[in-house]
């Protein structure tokens, strides 16, 4: 079956990202000129999906209003020949936009779990938006392909032993230059307990049975559903698959992180490069 829906986790707090965050949505801070959250969609939509559930949570209108019509601003930018008037058209039309409000932050594996009347029975993908991913074909294109052979399917990356401490980390049979077939999940494991140093930073493809999965885990100890317990639960049931896919990551999630995406993606945008990059060798004239 094709995938057709999308679901975007977008209810957490930021707090890695504060104080900036008490006002404005994390997802919704800017990489250059949009938000963080537009890259996952126009992803989503670039890979055929239609059908985007955002879920989001209290202060979080913002979100919404991005991917809203704007009659107004569309008609002031075509009566001035504005050169933004055909993109601000395209983003508020690009898909389907429904969201949906997990009242309580409850957890990772809790925000899919809201998405699940929305969704419905059929297979859906599932973004954080902090993760940022650049690749030819998408991410989403590399996971579909893999879903459509193998069923569920999440994307992974390789790091240092140090950084396991940092992810959900998987443990599975090798299967491929690429793929590892699922056999349990630890979440932020002590480096010496890790089983691999391949750490999941999404997106993930799921069918739908990953809701009775998450429905049949019980919080941990901050009251809290994991994702990765709901995964672990769903590899006892059917495949579950970990791919490491190809692309250029950036973790957009932190201060520091979303400042080098904004001049890596900045350097290779036409219409900045050339002045972005004498500004860089400036910079690092002076420091020399």
């Amino acid at each position: 079956m094709a995938v057709r829906t999308a679901v975007i986790t977008a209810a957490g707090f930021g707090t890695r990202m504060l104080p900036v965050t008490k006002a404005v949505p994390k997802e919704m801070l800017p990489l250059i000129d949009r938000p963080v959250i537009h890259y996952a969609v126009e992803q989503a939509v670039e890979a055929g999906i239609d059908r985007i559930i955002i879920v989001t949570s209290r202060g979080k209108a913002m979100t919404e209003d991005y991917f809203d019509l704007t009659p107004e601003l569309e008609r002031s930018l075509e009566a001035r020949n504005s050169p933004w008037a055909e993109e601000i058209v395209r983003i508020s039309r690009m898909a389907d936009i429904i969201a949906v409000r997990q009242r309580e932050p409850l957890g990772l594996g809790h925000a899919v779990l809201t998405a699940k009347k929305a969704v419905g029975n059929e297979p859906f993908v599932v973004y954080l938006p902090d993760e940022v991913l650049i690749g030819t074909p998408s991410v989403t294109r590399q996971l579909f392909n893999v879903f459509s052979q193998r069923g569920s399917v999440m994307g992974v990356i390789e790091v240092p032993e140090v950084d396991v401490t940092r992810y959900g980390i998987v443990s599975g049979e090798q299967v491929s230059e690429r793929e590892w077939r699922l056999s349990h999940v630890v979440e932020k494991p002590a480096v010496e307990d890790t089983p691999s140093r391949l750490a999941i930073t999404g997106p993930y493809v799921f069918s739908p049975a990953i809701f009775e999965s998450l429905e049949s885990i019980t919080p941990g100890a901050i009251g809290e559903l994991q994702l990765t317990d709901g995964i672990a639960k769903l590899a006892e049931r059917e495949p579950v698959h970990a791919y490491r896919y190809t692309a250029k990551r950036f973790d957009c999630g932190t201060t520091l992180g979303l400042l080098k995406a904004s001049v890596e993606l900045a350097l290779e945008r036409p219409d900045m490069a050339d002045e972005v990059q004498k500004w860089v060798k400036g910079l690092a004239e002076e420091w020399r």
